[in-house]
């Protein structure tokens, strides 16, 4: 078995894959500072909780947009947990090309969902992460990340709304019963979640565009991905573990250098 691990902004979500069945799946959050000890343990327990042994690991890999975790969360895997941790970075095979202006700015998670997109659909393939910040990424036919789009996520744009405005409260983030909201709670989920459906369909049709990729395949992951998968037929396909997935790919590949 293997551990996959995906350090995000908000959460640090782990996987568990016994060949290409992924077992189980548990989350820390990736603000909370804790050490090597701490890590080790935390997991360790957790790895119990879901009825797998950590002994049974016999290797880990890790994708992480958070550097000043990376010391003590390496230190803890490599403690109590295994020894074999590939960190996906330079000099990692991945499958793909990229071929921006400045590969190095690519980061791993992107990497991460491109090659997973690309090995289970095939391209050319946009991929649409809705994290923290939503990114649309472009792989051509041949294998090759060709272009990224940044965009704020759904959750840093309700944050604004209620920490920038002093009258709007914080809410849940969903998909109301009207765009024709007739109060705040839902004037806000309105604005929120059917922006940001327009705001995909525009950049999907954009990309289609300037691309004149007429049969680009788009896929989407991340927490609130559903909810605009759910929404538009823009997006064919939704995948909540693309990223694990990714990752156990980019596993396979390299162990086999």
């Amino acid at each position: 078995m293997i551990l996959v691990i995906d350090v995000g902004n908000t959460n640090i979500t782990f996987g568990v894959y016994n060949k290409k069945k992924l077992e189980t799946t548990f989350r820390l959050m990736s603000k909370t500072q804790r050490t090597s000890d701490e890590y080790g343990v935390l997991i360790t327990e957790l790895l119990a909780k879901n009825s797998v042994n950590a002994a049974d690991i016999e290797g880990a890999i890790i994708a992480s947009v958070v550097p000043n975790i990376m010391h003590s969360l390496t230190g803890g895997i490599k403690r109590y947990i295994t020894q074999k941790l590939i960190t996906v970075g330079a000099g990692i095979k991945t499958g793909i090309k990229i071929v921006t202006e400045n590969p190095r700015e690519i980061g791993p998670d992107r990497i991460v969902d491109a090659v997973a997109a690309y090995e289970l659909y095939g391209g050319p393939i946009l991929v649409l992460d809705f994290g923290t910040a939503t990114t649309y990424d472009l792989v051509d036919e041949k294998g090759c990340f060709c272009a990224g789009i940044t965009a704020p996520g759904i959750r840093i744009s309700a944050k604004a709304l209620w920490e920038d405005a002093a009258k709007l409260p914080e809410i849940e983030i969903k998909k109301p019963a009207s765009i024709l909201a007739q109060e705040t709670i839902s004037s806000m989920q309105a604005g929120l979640v059917y922006g940001q459906i327009g705001q995909t369909e525009y950049i999907i049709k954009t990309v289609k565009k300037e691309t004149g990729y007429d049969n680009l395949k788009v896929v989407a992951t991340g927490g609130l991905g559903r909810i605009i998968a759910g929404e538009t037929d823009m997006i064919q396909e939704y995948n909540s573990v693309l990223t694990l997935e990714g990752l156990r790919i980019i596993y396979e590949k390299n162990k086999r250098q």
